[in-house]
């Protein structure tokens, strides 16, 4: 008998829903631009304003979390396509075959009657080996090395975010870099088209096409500007390297 509609939510997934899939704003392309082709205002400028310092701190850690998502993501696809989500079948009485894929499922479905005892350990017990293979073949693949690895650049990423709300930007591009890292991590979570995130975006938009002409300094012209529905956000804040 197919699973019932009952079948758990898999605990396994990636905490990040759209993390590794490029939902970027076009912003890390153009703030800093003329640090690196030798343009003294800009460099000063950079190293001047605090914020705009833990921007670029801030880029490197959501970037290796994302380079670093995408391996655990990799890993996790193998292991389940090897060995499978932890889970246990269960049949009711009633003849229906439910899926469940942790003790706190089994608690839901089967309550704490007496009479499903026999159930209960026989589907703890085969939850129990299934998990047992599944973290064998996780350590072996590498899977709970990149989860950790991913999971401790993430916090990273996320400690300097919240620095953002302590440092007071001296320049226009020091606050572009604080919409642009709020945006970009909001828009790596569900329902990221909603509000507030295409009103910052908006605003992100304003900022940088009102500042541009007048402090080019700070606001470097690149490559024509994609429509914010495709970009996510911005022309660019600039940044070392080019996303890939």
């Amino acid at each position: 008998m197919a699973d019932s509609d009952n079948t758990t939510t898999l605990p396994f997934v990636t905490r990040r829903q759209v993390l590794a899939g490029g939902m970027i704003t076009s912003t890390a392309l153009m703030l800093e631009k003329g640090t690196f082709t030798g343009n003294a205002a800009a460099t000063k400028m950079s190293l001047s304003d605090p914020a705009l310092a833990l921007w670029r701190e801030w880029q490197a850690a959501h970037r290796l979390t994302e380079r670093l998502c995408r391996t655990q993501q990799r890993l996790e696809t193998r292991l389940v396509e090897s060995v499978g989500f932890p889970r246990a079948t269960v049949r009711l009485p009633e003849g229906e075959d439910v899926t469940i894929h942790s003790i706190e499922a089994l608690n839901e479905l089967l309550g704490r009657r007496p009479d499903m005892a026999g159930l209960r350990q026989k589907a703890e017990a085969g939850l129990a080996a299934h998990q047992a293979r599944w973290d064998e073949a996780a350590e072996e693949t590498g899977y709970i090395a990149a989860l950790r690895a991913e999971c401790k650049a993430g916090d990273r990423a996320q400690d300097l975010l919240e620095a953002f709300s302590t440092i007071a930007a001296t320049t226009l591009a020091g606050v572009a870099g604080k919409l642009d890292a709020v945006l970009r991590e909001g828009e790596g979570w569900e329902e990221c088209s909603e509000f507030p995130w295409p009103q910052i975006r908006s605003a992100l938009n304003d900022l940088v096409r009102i500042a541009q002409p007048a402090m080019p300094e700070q606001f470097f012209a690149d490559e024509p500007r994609p429509p914010a529905s495709q970009a996510g956000g911005l022309a660019a804040i600039s940044a070392p390297e080019r996303r890939r």
